[in-house]
């Protein structure tokens, strides 16, 4: 279904949360399409458990290395540190905005809207998200619902944004729907 497809997932160097970075990756690939992890710098990234360290990944490429016509879609794993990182850092807002001009589907969960809201995409779009980011993603314009997985096509792409590791089974079903569209 995602065979040719590349798909970039952006996490900072540390901070994300492990299974939803992983399990959507193994969608990806399960669906024969191509993962590559973008950060904001080179080596390793360092995953956790919710406030526990958990593995490292090797980083493919960092944010400046790469453009958004590399890819076909774009996924933001959560985790609470993870995107309050990516949303200070200039080049990783640009990346991820560059999703949306470009009409890419991009995946989200947990706290990963975040990301969403400093790149001023969130606006008109529904969507879900960790329950404390609620507020956030309203006053930036969002219709936030609390929903297991919810798809948006309600804008210049699809966007598919998910609550919590709860979800991740009906979130990378909607994920790999979306990118093979």
């Amino acid at each position: 279904m995602l065979k040719g497809r590349t798909v970039a997932f952006l996490v900072a160097p540390e901070g994300a949360e492990q299974i939803e970075l992983t399990e959507p990756w193994k969608a990806v690939q399960q669906a024969g399409g191509t993962p590559r992890l973008i950060s904001t710098r080179p080596g390793e990234i360092q995953a956790f458990n919710h406030l526990d360290r958990a593995d490292t990944f090797p980083v493919d490429a960092t944010v400046g290395q790469v453009s958004v016509d590399d890819f076909d879609g774009l996924v933001l794993p959560g985790g609470v540190a993870n995107p309050d990182h990516l949303r200070t850092e200039d080049a990783a807002v640009r990346f991820v905005k560059g999703f949306f001009e470009a009409g890419k589907p991009v995946a989200v969960i947990c706290h990963g809207p975040w990301t969403l809201i400093e790149a001023d995409v969130v606006r008109g779009r529904r969507m879900t998200s960790w329950p404390s980011v609620a507020t956030d993603l309203r006053n930036a314009g969002a219709d936030w619902v609390d929903e297991e997985v919810v798809v948006c096509g309600g804008g210049p792409n699809t966007l598919v944004s998910s609550r919590k590791p709860d979800d991740l089974k009906a979130f990378c079903q909607a994920t790999v729907d979306a990118l093979g569209s």
